[in-house]
């Protein structure tokens, strides 16, 4: 199982290197790629062996899911401060959420199923209800927080503490910035997203209420959106690098 766990997070890893790559093209002109999860797993069909490997990031998907789970409802017994255990349970529950669907999203597409409507369908959906604005606005703001607090871990390096660094100067010092750099940069495009979900309850249009992929394209279409989608391409393969680390000496 723990092996699982660890190829699991290598897997995100891997993930995260061809949204990277996704976005690169998307600022250098090319804006027919989907630079997200969906993006990523539809390029990998295309390698050879590439269904296969899909068939491996599932798995390593739902063991990463199925531990993050374990540690929501016993986890972190080492932390003598319960509201810091309680806090670290929630977030455990969190991605544990989010490795499941990332899972299901691998395998439909291993499977060559469709990726579904996405946040736009669900934005409508919750848009028609009684106070919908307000859900989806205030989802948005929830989403703007997470990436705030995730820039916020990566600048005062809070990701190392549930992990074991190489005595090794080198590997340490790799680790740290790859993550510094990585969490920031992802921090900002989980920003990014959360700012258009709040822009598509005010206007009341759920096909703003999109995810990375639009929030990237959005973010090229800006005055020097280009460098600035350079920047954050290279700052998610930065954290796709720091994956192999935490794959390595995450605490499992």
């Amino acid at each position: 199982m723990r092996t699982a766990v660890r190829v699991g997070i290598l897997c995100y890893g891997v993930t995260h290197l061809l949204i990277a790559w996704l976005a690169l093209q998307i600022a250098f002109g090319d804006a027919g790629e989907r630079a997200d999860q969906t993006g990523a797993f539809q390029t990998l069909t295309q390698q050879p062996l590439g269904r296969a490997l899909l068939w491996v990031l599932v798995v390593g998907f739902a063991a990463v899911a199925l531990w993050r789970l374990e540690q929501a409802i016993r986890g972190f017994s080492y932390e003598a401060d319960r509201t810091r255990r309680l806090r670290k349970r929630a977030v455990s529950g969190g991605k544990a959420v989010i490795f499941a669907l990332l899972a299901v999203l691998a395998a439909r597409t291993a499977s060559g199923g469709g990726s579904g409507g996405g946040g736009q369908g669900a934005a409508a959906g919750v848009l028609g209800l009684p106070g919908g604005q307000l859900i989806v606005g205030a989802v948005g703001i929830g989403i703007v927080v997470a990436g705030i607090v995730t820039i916020v871990n990566g600048v005062q390096r809070k990701f190392l503490q549930d992990m074991d660094l190489p005595i090794d100067p080198k590997a340490r010092a790799s680790a740290l910035r790859t993550g510094q750099i990585g969490f920031v940069a992802k921090g900002a495009a989980i920003v990014l997203i959360g700012v258009l979900v709040v822009v598509a309850a005010v206007r009341y249009r759920p096909d703003e209420a999109a995810g990375l992929d639009v929030a990237l394209k959005t973010l090229a279409a800006q005055p020097f959106g280009q460098f600035l989608l350079v920047a954050v391409a290279l700052g998610l393969a930065a954290y796709g690098v720091f994956c192999f680390f935490d794959a390595r000496y995450h605490r499992v």
